[in-house]
């Protein structure tokens, strides 16, 4: 098991959003948590991540403990998060941005295999590499938010609301790449306001209501679930 959630609670100061929280995700999966707006989905990155402290509980990833480690500690172990609202730098050139990313890399050789294979998977930051990142449109952040993030090794990428804002056209683009990162290794948690897509292409998934786990399945059982289907997807 790479990361395991178990029974954690976190929350803003005296505001606990968590409640319990336990979710197990393996190497090599993609999966999903799903959830109204206010769900606590963003907060339980936030507390994998280490931004958030956990206040019960605790999370391991690949056999260790990490709750209460600073982020950059947690970043170093191999998660990567792509936040909502990406975090560019965007006075930096495309491609600065990726390279700091890359810094956390010691084996430059790494970081430049790292850096080919992002350009492959979206050519759009390759030949707009020297541009200014706040120069993009939502989509193209997006892109290189992921591509920085990709730029770490992640053992396991954690996506926050990857859809928000964007195109549709660009929606379809970005996850048609989550099945590329996978493949290379990449172990996924997906975030996401996308009940069907998200699902659709995850191995497994977990339901978020007011700060709990209230569903737990494969992505196809979520899908045919009918309070799901019902609070989620109007149907």
């Amino acid at each position: 098991m790479l990361l395991e959630v178990k029974d954690v609670s976190s929350g803003y100061g005296d505001v606990q959003v968590l409640s319990g929280i336990t979710i197990n995700v393996d190497a090599g999966e993609i999966v999903s948590i799903v959830g109204a707006n206010g769900a606590g989905k963003t907060t339980l990155i936030r507390a994998i991540m280490g931004t958030l402290p956990v206040t019960k509980g605790q999370i391991q990833f690949d056999g260790k403990r990490i709750d209460g480690l600073a982020p950059h500690l947690i970043a170093r172990a191999g998660i990567a998060q792509v936040m909502e609202g990406r975090r560019l730098f965007g006075h930096m050139e495309v491609e600065d941005n990726l390279l700091v990313g890359g810094d956390i890399l010691n084996d430059k050789a790494q970081q430049r295999q790292n850096l080919d294979w992002i350009y492959s998977m979206f050519p759009r930051l390759k030949e707009r590499r020297r541009q200014l990142a706040r120069s993009f449109s939502g989509g193209e952040q997006q892109m290189l938010a992921i591509g920085r993030a990709l730029m770490t090794s992640p053992k396991l990428l954690l996506l926050d609301e990857p859809s928000i804002g964007l195109a549709p056209i660009m929606v379809k683009d970005i996850f048609e790449k989550l099945p590329l990162i996978q493949a290379r290794g990449v172990t996924i948690l997906l975030v996401e306001q996308d009940v069907h897509r998200s699902l659709s292409m995850s191995g497994r998934g977990y339901v978020m209501e007011h700060g709990e786990i209230v569903l737990a399945g494969t992505g196809q059982e979520l899908l045919s679930n009918e309070r799901l289907r019902q609070a989620y997807m109007g149907i």
